[in-house]
């Protein structure tokens, strides 16, 4: 099994694939999209990589952060999701993210995952709640009042205040994480004042 591969990108190939040489070998290695626009030819680089293998394919699967992939491997060991759509959320969702939707039960926020409806985004978040456990959160966000469980915390609130999905998400994009839990609320709930008045 191969599980890291340090080496210099020889091309990208589209959408997200690229070749990578390790000592005379090349390898091709299955990317994010936000990894495949880092990873320019010739510089050297340090994936993560989950060796995927089945009855008819290999295929290998390269991450920058270790993060990435345990988060990876996590989505794809869920009923239903494979390599493909694992990618195609952490295109989307960074797994501090992720993190966050799942510890909320965002439905909306993982709907924005090409491919993910509704229905599909509530059955992967109570499966990803029984995957993510406790101690993977604090690995993922580094414990204590991290931005993400900061942001979890505001949306709580935003929510029992009565406010609708799309309005917190879009409003807690607006006022970014930076801060504690009591300012960055004040400043959602003053920016959601403005807009409703």
């Amino acid at each position: 099994m191969i599980g890291a591969l340090r080496g210099c990108v020889v091309e990208r190939r589209h959408p997200s694939t690229v070749l990578l040489e390790v000592g005379g070998v090349g390898y091709l290695c299955a990317v994010t999209p936000p990894t495949f626009a880092e990873l320019e030819p010739t510089t050297t680089v340090y994936l993560h990589v989950h060796h995927h293998i089945r009855e008819d394919a290999q295929t290998l699967f390269g991450f920058l952060t270790r993060d990435e992939k345990d988060t990876f491997e996590q989505l794809i060991s869920v009923h239903g999701v494979g390599p493909s759509l694992a990618l195609s959320i952490l295109a989307v969702h960074s797994p501090h993210s992720l993190v966050d939707v799942v510890a909320t039960s965002d439905v909306a926020a993982l709907t924005l995952v090409p491919g993910v409806g509704k229905k599909t985004a509530e059955r992967l978040l109570v499966e990803l709640k029984n995957k993510i456990t406790s101690s993977t959160l604090d690995d993922v966000t580094g414990g204590g009042s991290s931005p993400a469980s900061i942001v979890g915390s505001v949306r709580e609130a935003l929510i029992g205040l009565g406010y609708g999905t799309d309005e917190i998400r879009d409003v807690l994009r607006d006022v970014g994480s930076a801060g504690d839990a009591e300012s960055l609320l004040r400043d959602a709930l003053t920016t959601l004042g403005a807009r409703r008045a």
